[in-house]
């Protein structure tokens, strides 16, 4: 019974947060659509792209490679973050960290061996 109360306390502070959040978001809204610029001209359905006028159709296929862009992100910035962990707690892993480690730069070192082999570090 104790334990079911303190639940019921916790829970209404989070509710009174939600609703306090729906209220703001509605209200930006609200004033963003009462306030906001009305107006349709010609131009204002067409697309724009820095002052030129775009030619041929918008649905050009193009194979963009976005995945080498996150495996450059994986493999040189969070490494640094993980790694840095570990050696903060590096005494109190004790050797099963220091294998787990290994592993994890061993996956680092195979992802860039990766984008090497890709031809992604000649971008």
């Amino acid at each position: 019974m104790e334990g079911q109360a303190t639940e019921t306390i916790l829970v209404w502070p989070m509710l009174v947060y939600f609703g306090c959040v729906a209220a703001v978001v509605a209200g930006m809204v609200g004033i963003s659509h009462v306030l906001g610029q009305r107006h349709r001209e010609p131009a204002t359905g067409e697309p724009y792209e820095c002052g030129i006028v775009s030619e041929g159709s918008a649905r050009v296929r193009y194979v963009p490679d976005y995945f080498l862009i996150a495996i450059f992100f994986v493999v040189f910035d969070l490494e640094a973050v993980f790694i840095y962990a570990w050696a903060t707690a590096a005494v109190e892993v004790g050797w099963l960290g220091y294998g787990v480690i290994c592993v994890f730069i061993g996956l680092l070192l195979a992802a860039l061996g990766y984008l090497w082999h890709e031809r992604a570090l000649d971008l």
